[in-house]
């Protein structure tokens, strides 16, 4: 079910305008994609972060402009990192009865077996490419790790086949593993460098404006 969003046109792209749209709570936006015209908006910024909070990234957002309603995807927003705010974000119009590549965050459930004697969990893969029509897209995708041994793995292959999703990943990666204590991984010791412009989520090429 899609999560209904109230959004406002912009025609003043001034940044002057563009400033006092941020002050005033709301994100500034650029709606594109299936059988849209481009068009410029302003979203409650709080609405929007807690709707990806609550339905996460994939969700289906039935976005309202002047009594029009637009079926889109958060297809990539930015975060200033200083101030931990919302500063722009791109919506993607889809056709709801196509199929499209997305990624997908993988959720482990319970404790393994192997870490109760002593195992170590590797995760190398936190999302999964699926594709699906937007409305068969899960907010997650569960894996019951709790059978597992020192020295069992987790491949793609090992997945139930889905009837609404087809998984495009290897099917001989490996999602989850139990290391015994001397294979565990060194850690990375190298320190990421802090940034001050917007931080791109989803950041496929997509159009931004101020």
């Amino acid at each position: 079910m899609a999560v209904t969003l109230e959004a406002k046109k912009r025609e003043d792209l001034k940044t002057s305008n563009t400033k006092a749209i941020r002050l005033a709570g709301e994100v500034p936006g650029i709606i594109y994609g299936y059988q849209v015209e481009p068009k410029t908006v302003s979203v409650n910024s709080l609405d929007l972060l807690k709707t990806v909070r609550d339905e996460g990234k994939n969700a289906i957002i039935s976005l309202q402009v002047d009594g029009e309603t637009v079926d889109v995807m958060l297809h990539e927003y930015q975060i200033d990192p200083l101030k931990d705010e919302l500063v722009h974000a791109d919506f993607y119009a889809v056709n709801m009865k196509e199929e499209i590549d997305v990624q997908v965050p993988i959720s482990l459930d319970g404790e393994a077996v192997g870490t109760k004697e002593g195992g170590v969990l590797q995760q190398p893969l936190y999302e999964l490419s699926i594709r699906a029509k937007p409305k068969d897209i899960p907010e997650q995708i569960s894996i019951d790790v709790s059978d597992l041994a020192v020295g069992d793995s987790i491949l793609v292959s090992d997945l139930k086949e889905s009837r609404n999703y087809e998984i495009l990943e290897d099917e001989t990666a490996t999602i989850v593993s139990i290391l015994v204590p001397d294979e565990e991984p060194a850690e990375d010791s190298a320190v990421e460098d802090e940034s001050a412009e917007p931080e791109v989520i989803n950041g496929n090429n997509g159009e931004n404006e101020e």
